[in-house]
């Protein structure tokens, strides 16, 4: 591909369709990055993620080098902007080309007569930068409303949690043991030089010391490994899946838990099913990549008789949709994209897809709940409401009636924020 595009004018572009049209970086990205060469993909997303991470720092720093904000259909300017200080900061690139390269997104965003400003504002920023950091006192880097509850939540340890969502993300692998044991894949790992360590806790699980593309990680292609958080991983343990059962897996997508179930119990007999017709497709990629095969349908969690007939399960593993709050270092566009009246919205919906889908679940099954939430009200307080309706609901294994179900927190070296509650029916 010939380089005839400006990475920092797409990038511009990308964070204008976050923050002024409420899209998600998951989204937005793969698309645009469609349109550069390889070798800038990572780049364009390691910008925009980074903006995503400290975002009012960098409006800060707008803020006291500019009298007048720039507002509609400049607006895209003052994220072009954005995206030249925190190259400045954040990356290696030289300055000289920073500014030259940004400078030039003007152009490509055909407003040429903006060079002037774009230029004028990275330059003074250039000139006070080591004395706008030392002023500037965003720490926190999270919006008001989501700190609050944070700290609410979380009085003793809120600090430390706010701290990892603020670092970029460990990439953690889960190793199908068809193939190898997870100390077997570690030497290939040692042998292809990717540094990693096991886990103590999560018998597939593998942390890399420095994240790298899948295609260098060896077998990939061939299923030997799938890229999922030790958290994450801790869903299927927790299901405890068996060759010969019917099990669900509700809100599957992108398969993660799904392929996980089967590598677990490989001939247990798997529906999966998520209402977004786009993700589900990620499902059955998934599936193909690791020779398994599940049946994937397009369906609602709240409404189960139009996808399940009058079928029960052994098994039922709900992943229920939730604020994602335990993920911001992953997806850092959530503190943006997130408001405080979703919380409620989410536990109503979660609470909905619950009563609805326990009449499916066997006597004597098991059903996990889990979210990759930190906020009690979609975690433990869901669950105890749950439980005080439904006698023939019994805790096991985590958690106690006072608080049910197990919460980790998102730690730096560790797993991300994650809930998991698992219910038994008498």
């Amino acid at each position: 591909m010939k380089n005839t595009y400006n990475l920092r004018s797409i990038a511009a572009k990308a964070i204008t369709q976050v923050l002024e049209q409420g899209q998600s970086l998951s989204t937005v990205i793969p698309e645009l990055q469609q349109k550069v060469s390889d070798k800038d993909k990572a780049l364009l997303q390691e910008i925009c993620f980074g903006v995503m991470r400290v975002l009012p720092q960098l409006e800060w720093f707008i803020s006291q080098l500019m009298a007048k904000p720039l507002k509609g259909k400049q607006r895209i300017f003052h994220y072009l902007i954005m995206v030249g200080i925190y190259q400045l900061i954040y990356t290696r690139i030289p300055a000289h080309a920073v500014l030259a390269e940004t400078v030039n997104g003007a152009t490509n965003l055909k407003r040429p007569q903006l060079k002037g400003v774009v230029n004028g504002v990275l330059r003074q920023f250039q000139r006070q930068q080591q004395e706008l950091i030392e002023r500037e006192n965003n720490q926190h880097l999270h919006p008001k409303w989501l700190l609050e509850r944070i700290q609410k939540a979380y009085p003793q340890n809120w600090q430390t949690i706010v701290d990892a969502n603020n670092q970029k993300p460990p990439m953690w692998l889960r190793v199908n043991q068809f193939h190898h044991t997870a100390k077997e894949y570690l030497a290939l790992l040692e042998e292809a030089n990717i540094e990693a360590e096991l886990d103590i806790n999560h018998p597939s699980a593998i942390r890399l010391l420095n994240p790298c593309p899948v295609s260098t990680l060896p077998g990939f292609s061939h299923g030997w490994v799938t890229i999922q958080d030790r958290s994450a991983q801790g869903c299927a343990e927790l299901l405890g899946p068996c060759d010969g059962e019917s099990i669900l897996d509700l809100c599957a997508a992108p398969g993660g838990k799904t392929t996980h179930i089967l590598e677990i119990a490989p001939k247990s007999k798997v529906l999966a099913i998520d209402i977004d017709e786009q993700r589900i497709k990620r499902v059955k990629e998934n599936l193909q990549r690791l020779k398994l095969h599940a049946v994937v349908k397009t369906g609602d969690g709240r409404l189960p008789h139009e996808w399940a007939a009058d079928e029960q399960f052994d098994r039922i593993l709900l992943d229920a949709p939730c604020s994602a709050t335990g993920v911001i270092r992953r997806h850092p566009d959530i503190k943006w994209l997130r408001r405080n009246e979703d919380i409620n919205q989410l536990v109503t919906l979660q609470s909905e897809i619950l009563e609805a889908i326990w009449p499916y679940l066997k006597r004597n099954g098991t059903l996990v709940y889990a979210t990759c939430s930190i906020l009690p009200q979609e975690n433990s307080e869901q669950i105890r409401a749950f439980l005080a309706r439904h006698p023939d609901a019994v805790l096991s294994k985590a958690g106690n009636s006072d608080t049910p179900g197990m919460q980790i927190i998102p730690e730096v070296t560790g797993g991300d924020g994650f809930f998991y509650a698992r219910l038994t029916k008498q």
